[in-house]
């Protein structure tokens, strides 16, 4: 079953659940970088960005998801 199988209903809620889970993920890292202390963890700030302008950049750079 390839992307192109998946009904637009679908499509949206994958959209939908990628973006939730790219600003969680990314408030999480930079709370864990601010309680532990290790900077590292301050990089959630990228994919936070990513889920509040709703893109992907893994997905620019493949250029194999087309659903995001």
């Amino acid at each position: 079953m390839g992307l192109k199988d998946l009904s637009v209903e679908k499509i949206e809620k994958i959209r939908k659940f990628c973006r939730v889970f790219r600003i969680i993920l990314g408030i999480a890292l930079i709370i864990a970088g601010v309680v532990t202390g290790i900077y590292w963890l301050y990089l959630g700030v990228i994919p936070l960005v990513a889920g509040l302008l709703n893109f992907c950049p893994l997905c620019k750079i493949s250029g194999k998801c087309n659903i995001l």
